[in-house]
């Protein structure tokens, strides 16, 4: 790509990214620094169940646009041995979440058949999509299909950590899009949405990973690449179906994950490390998304961010 090719890819992204963020954010999100509000306290009801929709009077920056990811690390759903050994359990815990769900968004929230996940039907593709991108950049998993929106569930998750986390993340990113992001440019946002899925559909982890010597020969390849264009060594963190990469700080990575993001690459950090996603189906010798890395850094370092 010449110079002025990467020139005008940079600009590009820019352009898609302003369209992705409410108009609050527009202007203001390379100024923006990743400090948390602090955690909300429980408020309950007069039946002892938690008043979910109480909680809250404010939220912190979306993480898309430069705040704080709400989840430290990856928050993912329960695997099948865990749910079948505690199926009890793991019903109350649905429950629970999708009863916060409701109460906060007036959305439907209701038992995935696929088990590990609660659904929440949306207005529109668009919202799904969007909240969908928007989750997975606040560390917790989150998938879609149609305006069918996934989020995680297991028998482990407490009422005060784990269901507070997903009834919480759901909460900020729909107050943002029902509450800051207008009609007409929610349509933006689907057209640039279409458009980048024309180009290469979303590059995103395949919800099967392969944990195998397959799957580790590709997660090896793909960091030796990245490495290798960029410098950036693999983090010390590693997941399943994401490869994290280590950035030089907090906000290259942050500069980094918006801009795969807007080039239609999921991704998320964890403090300076940037993850982005392992999908052998989409990208089965990992060459997309080591060369979405490669560009973005480019980009980056052309800004003086890294």
């Amino acid at each position: 790509m010449t110079p002025v090719d990467e020139h005008n890819g940079a600009e590009l992204l820019e352009s898609r990214l302003r369209t992705l963020l409410p108009a609050e954010y527009q202007e203001t999100y390379e100024k923006l620094e990743p400090v948390s509000m602090g955690s909300a306290g429980l408020k309950y009801a007069a039946d002892g169940t938690v008043a979910w929709d109480e909680i809250w009077g404010s939220f912190c920056d979306l993480a898309m646009a430069g705040g704080p990811p709400h989840k430290g690390m990856l928050l993912q759903p329960g695997t099948d041995e865990e749910i079948d050994a505690q199926f009890g359990r793991y019903d109350a815990v649905v429950e629970e979440i999708c009863r916060g769900i409701r109460m906060v968004t007036r959305l439907r929230a209701y038992a995935s058949p696929t088990p590990g996940w609660v659904s929440v039907t949306c207005h529109t593709d668009t919202m799904a999509r969007w909240l969908m991108r928007a989750i997975v950049m606040e560390n917790v998993a989150s998938r879609c299909a149609g305006a069918v929106l996934d989020l995680p569930a297991a028998p482990h998750f407490r009422i005060e950590k784990e269901i507070k986390n997903v009834i919480t993340v759901i909460a900020k990113t729909s107050h943002y899009w029902l509450g800051h992001t207008p009609l007409a440019q929610q349509r933006e946002i689907g057209d640039v949405l279409m458009r980048m899925d024309a180009e290469y559909p979303l590059l995103a982890p395949d919800g099967s990973p392969e944990t195998g010597k397959g799957h580790a020969a590709l997660a090896s390849a793909i960091a030796e690449r990245i490495q290798r264009e960029t410098g950036l060594p693999p983090a010390a963190r590693q997941y399943a179906d994401w490869l994290g990469v280590e950035c030089l700080d907090v906000r290259s990575a942050v500069w980094m994950m918006r801009a795969l993001v807007a080039s239609n690459v999921l991704a998320r950090r964890e403090d300076h490390a940037l993850f982005v996603p392992i999908n052998a189906s989409l990208d089965p010798d990992g060459s997309r998304v080591a060369a979405a890395v490669g560009r973005v850094h480019r980009y980056a370092s052309a800004r003086g961010v890294s």
